[in-house]
């Protein structure tokens, strides 16, 4: 749909659950993606996959040239790869600066809204237009040129509700690292967590470990790729976690044998369908990110 209006859209989507018989009622949510065309591709396919869990009504935003004439063209897809829409915005001209206004009449009513920024995303994502919408608001550290940058300032941008994908990203090492201390291993002296040049979610680890167990934990560096282990000194030596390829690492600890545990590292999709099962505000996150200054490129 080239050249295109809000309305023409929602009718046409309309039109197409009717012949699909696809209700909109048996949709949880609006994901909206906000990416520029380098990102859209990979960026829509992980919305649609996390979507066969939250079946979602999917509107990927994608400012263009804003020097072109203004206007508002279109793509509609429905069940293809999603059990719900997906709708992908390309907006040229003044419409780069009103993305918002495009959007509101396509939120679904009395459906919780979640923005997601697969790369560049706003300082202070409550605050923008679209972020505004959103009950959840996900960024991604990650994909910023300065990726120890980008997660310091989170904080200062922060508001209930939002959230990162360097947060998200170490869920299974926090579950396997709290599974670790299920038998007495004495009290954690200190610590550091290893990882590539620039990691992110290595000093948002690292801050979790140190308030959880009340010790210094400190971030160092490794060939990576990404996380590759944590070791934690206690009196009777260190648990430690090593991660071999991405699937498996090894958890050491005094006095137990040495066993292999599953660490997988996750596609976009399970990173993101984790995000999208609470949209209650992360307070353990927002704890994190006021501290990550003191360990980021520490």
């Amino acid at each position: 749909m080239g050249s295109t209006t809000a309305s023409d859209i929602s009718s046409q989507l309309t039109r197409l659950r009717h012949q699909v018989g696809a209700p909109a009622v048996g949709m949880v949510l609006t994901l909206v993606v906000v990416s520029d065309e380098s990102h859209q591709y990979d960026a829509v396919r992980a919305a649609s996959e996390a979507s066969r869990e939250h079946p979602s009504r999917i509107l990927a935003v994608v400012p263009r040239e804003r020097e072109e004439a203004t206007r508002l063209d279109a793509e509609i897809r429905v069940g293809e790869l999603t059990t719900g829409e997906v709708v992908l915005l390309r907006l040229y001209g003044e419409l780069t600066e009103h993305a918002d206004s495009v959007l509101a009449p396509l939120l679904l009513p009395d459906i919780p809204v979640v923005v997601w920024w697969p790369g560049n995303a706003p300082k202070v994502p409550g605050k923008d237009p679209v972020g505004s919408f959103g009950q959840r608001r996900v960024t991604d550290a990650r994909s910023a040129p300065d990726a120890i940058a980008a997660i310091r300032s989170r904080i200062d941008g922060y508001t209930p509700g939002d959230t990162d994908l360097a947060w998200t990203r170490i869920t299974p090492w926090r579950s396997l690292l709290a599974a670790a201390f299920d038998l007495p291993v004495g009290k954690v002296l200190d610590g550091y967590v290893e990882a590539e040049p620039g990691h992110p979610s290595a000093a948002l680890l690292a801050v979790w470990l140190s308030e959880k167990l009340g010790a210094p934990i400190k971030v160092t560096e490794s060939k990576g790729p990404g996380l590759t282990a944590v070791h934690l000194r206690v009196e009777e030596g260190e648990v430690v976690v090593e991660r071999h390829d991405a699937r498996t690492a090894t958890l050491i600890r005094p006095g137990q044998p040495d066993r292999q545990v599953a660490l997988a590292r996750r596609p976009t999709s399970e990173l993101l369908a984790e995000e999208l099962r609470r949209l209650d505000p992360d307070e353990v996150y927002a704890s994190a990110i006021k501290r990550v200054a003191d360990y980021a490129g520490s």
